[in-house]
């Protein structure tokens, strides 16, 4: 008899695999709302990613990496939303890229679930600049034109805007490691 025979049922497996996923749901969701700025597609989404999780739990090897597994399945989601929604989203290279560097680990998933939590923080007028430059992909020069501003007024207001929320993630995730 090989050793290496399953020791668990098919259905079993698929609810091993259904308890990782809600075990690691909140890194998954803190990685597709790092790129889908609007909450109710990010859980849209998210049930989606559940649907293929659970639909593929038989591909899912005990043992490998679940949660680099379900980001590969929720990129191809958020790829596929974004082709449905294409407007005010970020480009398809940049979710690529972005999501090549997907948030493995809770500390990633902290950081990025913080990063939501300070752009709903920003001004109205810095919330804008950073969806025009960081979502739809506009060069700082041609932001300044499509808003009647001075290039200079742009790049000053995207570095304010990056500095207010590098130090707004840094904040909440020295506030989170220090309330374990």
């Amino acid at each position: 008899m090989d050793s290496r025979a399953p020791t668990t049922t098919p259905d079993e497996h698929t609810i091993r695999v259904q308890q990782l996923f809600v075990a690691h749901q909140n890194a998954i969701r803190a990685m597709v709302l790092a790129i889908v700025p609007d909450f109710a597609a990010a859980d849209d989404i998210i049930q989606e990613v559940f649907l293929v999780v659970t639909r593929k739990a038989a591909d899912f090897r005990e043992g490998s990496n679940f949660l680099a597994w379900a980001c590969a399945i929720a990129r191809l989601k958020v790829l596929e939303w974004r082709r449905q929604h294409p407007a005010g989203m970020l480009s398809e290279d940049v979710i690529e890229t972005l999501m090549a560097e997907a948030p493995y680990h809770a500390a990633s998933a902290e950081r990025s679930q913080a990063l939501v939590r300070c752009l709903e923080r920003l001004a109205p007028r810095a919330l804008e600049l950073v969806r025009l430059r960081y979502y739809c992909g506009h060069a700082p020069r041609e932001i300044a034109r499509l808003l009647g501003l001075a290039p200079q007024a742009v790049h000053v207001a995207l570095s304010k805007a990056r500095s207010f929320l590098r130090d707004c993630v840094d904040r909440a995730t020295r506030f989170a490691e220090e309330r374990t």
